[in-house]
């Protein structure tokens, strides 16, 4: 009997020491961790990224000749070489406003989207319009809301875009975004890495998207595939690439960001790495990554930052940093600022060491190779890790594999016609062809039905 008397204690015993120590692991546990392990990114890799900041923020003015947040020298805008800039009366609220700009002294070609308005109700309907495992895409699963932005944006400047390419031949099409806009440049970016031969039949390497503070928006299979032509860029302790929350619960909860963040950092803690990795339907940031870090464990203040990178498989930011600059560390203005401090002192690292011309070359070359066989071995790792269709090219077809079946179930007998109806495809219409509804109502992928 004193044996089962002196039992609630105990239990109670335990139970606060193991609240104490996942505690202490939690406030010890700093967004340096997540890439400690992570190689050093060199400044010609790291160089578009401040002043494609610079061009994000660009969308935010309203006079591009009197700027809101003057630029520094040499990352300034050129308003005479601004194709398209687009706000929410142009695009209905279905997508974030963005701009398309032709950057002559860089040779590139920049569609920057921004981040999310908090006085926009159609900027939480993007979100919203989303449920986990609703949307499958190229044998994974991305954000519903998202990519139906991506299509909006890609269906009115699909046809700038192609001149433009086709134009200027040796220029670079890099598309960007912040937040929100981030989470919508990288699902553009895979859905014109597919369907390239809309563009004029690009170059993959032309392609590119650096996503700043980027939102979780596809599965990791596709993010780790997508690493060639996808780069997220992370300041320190910013909460959205981390939480795997989904994104509707987030802003649902905007004005109790940090209990739910507390919440979620506990509940993940009860959840095995092993089964985080093989739930597909579990979102994650995309691509490459990019982690700017500038603050160390108990110390105070902000250091000379050291960006790393990495394409990881396993650990891919998925411990919340219990920090009060979870959520400053998001702004873009103060990305912007770090990432330039960042570059550099880069910058002043290779000047120091006097790196001839060549040999800079030389070490693109090889920057390139190694990123190269660093793909490589993320994909090989989450095989091994057991991904679900993590080497797969694709289960479900391309937009064009299903555009070829609809138009011969359809009887098309003319080539000539055909190719002229591709051409003024709807992008929103191409996405949507990947599915239809069953008896129930429910989407599914056609290629599914016959499979």
């Amino acid at each position: 009997m004193s044996v089962l008397c002196g039992l609630p204690p105990f239990l109670e015993c335990v139970y606060c020491v193991a609240c104490c120590r996942w505690a202490w692991k939690r406030c010890l546990h700093s967004a340096g961790h997540d890439s400690e392990n992570w190689g050093v990114a060199t400044a010609e890799e790291f160089e578009p990224v401040p002043r494609l900041c610079r061009y994000i923020l660009a969308v935010y003015e309203n006079d591009l000749r009197q700027p809101q947040w003057e630029p520094p020298e040499g990352y300034g805008i050129n308003p005479d070489c601004l194709i398209v800039k687009k706000n929410y009366p142009d695009t209905g609220g279905r997508a974030p406003p963005y701009l398309l700009y032709l950057d002559h002294d860089h040779a590139d070609i920049v569609l920057a989207i921004r981040g999310l308005n908090l006085a926009k109700e159609s900027d939480y309907a993007v979100l919203l319009d989303n449920k986990l495992g609703k949307r499958k895409f190229d044998g994974g699963y991305v954000h519903n809301g998202l990519l139906k932005a991506a299509g909006l944006v890609l269906n009115a400047e699909c046809e700038i875009l192609k001149q433009l390419l086709e134009k200027y031949p040796n220029y670079t099409l890099t598309v960007t975004g912040h937040s929100l806009g981030s989470g919508v440049a990288a699902l553009l970016t895979m859905v014109v890495a597919q369907n390239r031969d809309r563009l004029g039949n690009i170059d993959r390497k032309r392609i590119r998207c650096f996503a700043i503070a980027p939102a979780r928006c596809m599965s990791l299979n596709l993010a780790v595939r997508y690493a060639d032509v996808i780069n997220s860029i992370v300041l320190q302790d910013d909460f959205l690439p981390r939480t795997a929350t989904p994104l509707e619960d987030i802003f649902k909860s905007l004005f109790c960001l940090p209990c739910l963040l507390c919440l979620r950092c506990m509940r993940d803690t009860c959840i095995s790495e092993e089964k985080m990795l093989k739930d597909p339907r579990r979102l994650y940031a995309p691509g490459r990554l990019y982690h700017i870090v500038e603050r160390k464990p108990f110390r105070c203040g902000r250091f000379p930052p050291v960006v790393k990178t990495a394409v990881p498989v396993d650990g891919r930011f998925e411990h919340i940093v219990l920090s009060c600059n979870a959520t400053s560390d998001h702004a873009i203005i103060w990305i912007e600022r770090e990432a330039r401090r960042a570059l550099e002192l880069m910058q002043d690292r290779d000047h120091v060491m006097e790196i001839p011309a060549k040999q800079k070359m030389e070490r693109q070359q090889t920057l390139t190779k190694e990123h190269n066989e660093e793909h490589k071995a993320a994909l090989q790792r989450a095989v091994t890790l057991a991904v679900p269709h993590a080497f797969s090219p694709s289960y479900y077809g391309t937009f064009d594999e299903l555009e070829e079946q609809s138009d011969k179930s359809a009887g098309n007998s003319s080539t000539g016609s055909s190719t002229k109806c591709k051409t003024k495809d709807n992008w929103d219409e191409l996405i949507e062809r990947l599915y239809e509804k069953d008896e129930s109502g429910h989407m599914i992928l056609k290629r599914s039905r016959s499979q």
